[in-house]
């Protein structure tokens, strides 16, 4: 089962109050490889892309600070413009001293330097190449293909909407591939399960696709 995050001002989670019980040598057996995490602002829009970072982050238990207005999003876009950075989008991230947008790049960088082994399968297992592959599918195939539908789509009468590159076929690929596994990591969750989910919910809650039509995937986002 799917489960998104809470959305709080800041985030303390338990792995902190951890810190300070426990030795510094079991908690960095638990997260083996990886590196301290500098202090981590996040600037979020509801609905965005954004709340990959947010889920990614709780799930591995790293500490960070949330900033967005619920329920408003212009005035959440206007904490994010206020940074003064040239691309303002969501996520936008502040990383230590470093401010950083595209939600995939930042998972993977988050991923490589600071999950120590979790979310993501073994290198050497047999889930690990198609776990690569659905972290990068959920942009460069799905998420393209699905806005240019939806794009064609807002200029065309209801009555004539035809898709421009075919939205079932990028969730039918997803589709087939959760007939015979519980997860995009393949046998267990992963980050490419965090990546997929904003996809596929774009595709369903603006009618691109006929959700009934995709029952693995419905299971799946249960």
């Amino acid at each position: 089962m799917i489960n998104t995050f809470r959305a709080h001002t800041k985030i303390k989670p338990l792995l902190l109050i951890a810190a300070f019980l426990l030795p510094s040598s079991l908690l960095q057996a638990q997260t083996p490889g990886a590196m301290p995490m500098p202090e981590v602002t996040i600037y979020h829009l509801e609905g965005r892309r954004s709340e990959r970072i947010v889920w990614l982050m709780e799930e591995l238990g790293l500490d960070y600070e949330l900033v967005y207005t619920r329920g408003n999003l212009g005035a959440s876009m206007a904490s994010i413009r206020a940074l003064g950075h040239e691309m303002p989008m969501a996520p936008t991230v502040v990383y230590g001293d470093q401010i950083l947008v595209e939600s995939g790049a930042i998972i993977e960088m988050i991923m490589q330097r600071h999950a120590g082994g979790k979310l993501a399968p073994a290198l050497d297992s047999d889930d690990f190449p198609e776990y690569q592959m659905w972290m990068h599918y959920a942009e460069g195939s799905l998420a393209a293909r699905l806005f240019s539908d939806y794009r064609a789509w807002r200029i065309q009468p209801p009555t004539a909407r035809s898709p421009l590159v075919d939205s079932e076929a990028v969730v039918q690929f997803a589709e087939n591939f959760l007939a015979d596994n519980e997860w995009f990591g393949g046998s267990v969750f992963s980050a490419a399960d965090i990546m997929m989910l904003f996809p596929l919910n774009v595709a369903t809650t603006l009618a691109l696709v006929d959700v009934d039509s995709f029952p693995h995937v419905a299971d799946w986002k249960m």
